[in-house]
């Protein structure tokens, strides 16, 4: 099938042809068609499916008949995150450049401002994130009385972040009769319960099993120490044909922590957390994606939406303490049809969480046979500090020092009283938290430029 044969415009189709693509996703030849037809559609497919993709071309072709009224978006899409926003808004300029259609982006760390401006002109299509609409909205600058098409994106995040309450809240400000598209990874009893309460009648189009991984991705265990886990690390980045890759781990600390150990052993690494402001969070994601640095080290506000072409490797520093989420971190491989790796560092007390990533995939992961590359008896890893003497690397991770048999990485002593067995109390894990993206807010205090595509039309 083509793109040609689902019922996109001519202008649309030149569009899609420019950005080099021919032929439509399962999840686009199956979803495009109803939601050109109006219906209701309820949407499961993994991430890396193009389904974006999915609702941003019936929606373009759809609003191009009509015209925006102030204050009164035409259109609505609810996103969990910035930079799903972000992406989504991407997607709306390179296919929508032949349509005159009118975009504002309303998300936490932009001059709230700018974005009434936006909203005052009139706009088609208004991509949000819940807590700055429902602020704009209780403040009287936006009505959503004449928005006739709604899409809930990444559902499932919605309801891991929280966000369900606010959802129901906006969708009883929508007109009764409008056309719903809700779309998730995972179809959990609270988004069933949610589609039946504001969904009409929808056509499901599921491409792939709820919480299935792409078979473009080849998944390996790395069983390695606690204390062992960046040498561990280090050594898989040496032994790999690493093009650009994503190393994931739960907390925002760790995350800190380990970009500045790989940077320190010359490695072209960068950081992306919910602690940073939004336009440091920007800055990163523009330099991943230029190549500046070819690693990046990420908390799980990029497990999902965070769409960078040609990243070959994803690395799970830690293993994630929910099993959902291993199918969003490495899903950032693989996309497009291109194959991926993906590797987990699990330690002895993983095995829980990787027997529940393989239940909830259904799918047993090969642990990699390699040489242990951990502690050594003697030894102590340098997982808390990173010595400045070992050997320089240069860019890509090529040694640029001497080799080992010239004096690289050496033992260092172990000191005794750091080593002693931790007390009882101290041996206890904190509970595990979901880190959520909850900077999203009028107060993030981000003042730098505004996208272009807040106020301006698509240029015809």
């Amino acid at each position: 099938m083509k793109f040609a044969d689902i019922g996109l415009s001519d202008e649309l189709l030149r569009a899609v042809t420019e950005a080099g693509y021919d032929e439509p996703t399962p999840i686009q030849a199956g979803a495009i068609p109803s939601v050109l037809m109006m219906r209701d559609m309820i949407g499961i497919a993994q991430t890396g499916t193009g389904k974006t993709a999915s609702f941003v071309l019936p929606m373009i072709d759809i609003l191009a008949h009509g015209r925006a009224r102030a204050l009164m978006p035409r259109s609505l899409i609810l996103e969990p995150t910035r930079e799903l926003a972000a992406q989504v808004a991407e997607n709306f300029e390179k296919y929508g450049k032949y349509h005159k259609l009118s975009m504002a982006l309303l998300i936490g760390g932009v001059q709230m401002g700018d974005q009434v401006k936006a909203l005052e002109k009139g706009v088609d299509v208004l991509i949000a994130t819940p807590g700055r609409l429902m602020d704009l909205f209780e403040r009287g600058k936006i009505l959503l009385t004449g928005c006739n098409l709604l899409v809930i994106d990444e559902a499932d995040r919605m309801l891991d972040m929280g966000f369900i309450p606010d959802i129901e809240n906006i969708c009883t400000k929508l007109p009764a009769n409008r056309q719903t598209l809700l779309f998730s990874a995972t179809m959990p009893p609270p988004i069933k319960k949610l589609a039946d309460k504001f969904l009409s009648n929808p056509k499901t189009i599921e491409v792939a099993r709820p919480a299935s991984t792409n078979e473009n991705i080849t998944q390996f265990l790395v069983k390695t120490s606690e204390r062992g886990k960046r040498e561990t690390l280090r050594g898989l980045l040496e032994e790999e044909d690493i093009g650009t890759a994503i190393i994931f781990c739960n907390r925002k600390t760790t995350v800190r922590e380990l970009a500045k150990s790989l940077q320190r052993h010359r490695y072209h690494a960068g950081e992306i957390h919910g602690d940073m402001d939004q336009s440091s969070r920007i800055a990163e994601l523009e330099r991943f994606k230029k190549g500046d640095i070819n690693i990046l080290v990420a908390s799980d506000v990029a497990a999902r939406g965070l769409d960078v072409k040609g990243v070959s490797h994803v690395f799970n520093f830690d293993a994630p303490w929910h099993p959902d989420d291993y199918v969003h971190r490495i899903g950032r491989t693989g996309r497009a049809g291109a194959k991926g790796r993906a590797f987990t560092l699990v330690s002895p007390s993983d095995d829980e969480a990787i027997d529940n990533i393989q239940k909830l995939t259904g799918t047993k992961i090969d642990v990699l046979a390699r040489a242990d590359k951990g502690e050594k008896p003697g030894e102590t890893s340098d997982n808390a500090g990173d010595a400045d003497e070992r050997p320089a690397r240069g860019k890509r991770g090529a040694r640029s020092g001497k080799g080992k048999a010239e004096g690289g990485d050496r033992p260092r002593k172990v000191d005794a009283a750091k080593d002693k067995p931790a007390r009882r109390d101290d041996r206890r894990k904190a509970a595990p938290r979901r880190e959520r993206d909850d900077l999203d807010g009028p107060d993030d205090g981000w003042n730098g430029p505004v996208p272009d595509f807040l106020s301006v039309g698509f240029n015809g």
